[in-house]
């Protein structure tokens, strides 16, 4: 193995956070969103993990593709809808259903040729203000869709929050999330079809949002969005464990700089570690000199900038350190929100970045 670069996946987390988010939500169905290859954890390793799931979301009608080809039979909710009027009969033949945000896609479905039914979800703008039909045009939205003949069974409703990580009791917090849950049932009141509100963070703290369906993705991968709390704190389990080995020890002297453009000052002669890991595996670049890696399970700070391929590491606190030993960049020691918090950004994107170079292995 020329690159000892690895993503561990557990599919046993993902089973035990399907659990956790049951268990939160008893009274609602389950859809697995998977875009995005299952958030970096692999699309068809996913589904198999996550094959008690009620249903599946993606992203693209590719994925969709791929869940089918690989055995899904569950429902399968394209989550942003068709794009053009050939998406129709591929989702047709595929039994895939879409939302509908928006007014051309209804237009596409009336004028479209007959063919086997499509479910539809209808989404509605409830405050994200991205996808999603105002709350003053849905009803008329929902009539024709009604009417049209293709369109099999009722029209399921959905909305998507914009802030459902914010659920504590401060009058600041979750104020966006009560607005969207007011406006939703006002805006959906008397139509008939089940209702969809929850995403990860409000299956985690919006009980009253769990409705019909609940949409989690983080949180079956074990990502908590919240700010200053993990996965774990709400006993779920990381899925990913990234990792990779020491390649060399150097011993480098006081004042000597470490890295590309020198960003970094050795403050004594010290051991500094160069392990086989870089943007070019999806590790952030954006992570500064501090940020904390596990070498054989204790932590040790990078230190000079991410380059590529490799990263160097502050090693005075693992002085036993050897070419070859064990280095994470995050996994259930080390939770992947502790790298994104340092890198500026969330877990979903560290997971999501992991490129075709590393080597997948199940346990």
């Amino acid at each position: 193995m020329a690159r000892p670069t690895t993503a561990v996946i557990d599919t046993g987390a993902l089973r035990h956070n399907l659990a956790q988010v049951r268990g939160r939500a008893p009274g609602s169905r389950v859809m697995a969103v998977v875009k995005a290859d299952g958030y970096g954890h692999g699309l068809e390793r996913v589904a198999r993990s996550l094959a008690g799931a009620d249903a599946f979301g993606v992203a693209a009608l590719s994925d969709a593709e791929r869940l089918r080809a690989a055995g899904v039979s569950q429902p399968i909710l394209l989550l942003s809808g068709f794009d053009e009027p050939s998406d129709i009969g591929r989702m047709r033949a595929l039994h895939v259903d879409s939302a509908i945000h928006h007014a051309s896609q209804i237009e596409m479905l009336e004028q479209a040729d007959p063919g086997e039914l499509i479910g539809c979800w209808l989404k509605i703008d409830t405050g994200m203000h991205r996808l999603g039909f105002a709350p003053e045009h849905a009803r008329e939205a929902h009539a024709r869709l009604s009417a049209i003949p293709g369109v099999v069974g009722e029209i399921r409703l959905l909305n998507h929050f914009a802030s459902s990580d914010e659920f504590d009791d401060s009058p600041s917090h979750g104020r966006q999330t009560r607005e969207q849950m007011r406006i939703f049932h006002d805006t959906v009141a008397g139509l008939p079809g089940e209702r969809s509100l929850a995403n990860s963070a409000a299956v985690l703290g919006w009980p009253d949002a769990h409705a019909d369906w609940v949409r989690a993705g983080g949180a079956l991968y074990g990502m908590s969005v919240v700010e200053g709390r993990t996965g774990a704190d709400f006993g779920l389990q990381p899925a990913m464990t990234f990792a990779t080995r020491l390649i060399a020890i150097n011993h480098i002297r006081k004042g000597e700089r470490v890295g590309y453009s020198a960003t970094w000052e050795c403050p004594e002669d010290m051991p500094i570690g160069v392990a086989a890991i870089g943007y070019g595996d999806g590790y952030p670049r954006a992570a500064p000199s501090g940020t904390p890696m596990l070498v054989n399970g204790r932590r040790a700070p990078l230190v000079g900038r991410v380059s590529m391929d490799l990263v160097t590491i502050d090693l005075r606190g693992v002085p036993e350190a050897r070419v070859g030993d064990p280095v994470t960049l995050w996994g259930p020691e080390l939770p992947v929100e502790t790298i994104a918090l340092a890198a500026g950004t969330i877990g979903y994107e560290l997971t999501c970045s992991i490129t075709r170079r590393v080597r997948f292995v199940e346990r």
